[in-house]
């Protein structure tokens, strides 16, 4: 990965109705990976697995910070920052981000 390369915050819906909260470089081959059982041990068994958000980040440290705000989020704002429309959930995340920095 070259440093110039996004890297994803990403949502997924488990089979069970929870959600996992992961980043990536690549979503749609680190979903393959968590569908074959080799991803995060939380997904383990609780397929069919769905991504229900995707959020380019510049850096990793970036995506890392908003991964750990967004899993502190309760279920209720997961599940709104998921169906807001995109424009809401880019300024969400935005602002989660700046308040991560705090």
């Amino acid at each position: 990965m070259r440093a110039s390369d996004p890297v994803w915050l990403y949502v997924l819906r488990c089979g069970d109705g929870s959600l996992y909260t992961g980043t990536a470089a690549d979503v749609d081959a680190r979903l393959a990976l968590h569908r074959a059982g080799r991803g995060a041990k939380y997904t383990r068994g609780r397929g069919p697995l769905e991504a229900v958000l995707r959020h380019s980040c510049a850096e990793r440290s970036e995506a890392l910070r908003l991964e750990a705000a967004v899993k502190k989020l309760p279920r209720a704002e997961k599940e709104r920052l998921i169906s807001s429309p995109e424009a809401e959930r880019e300024a969400f995340l935005a602002a989660l981000l700046k308040k991560s920095e705090k």
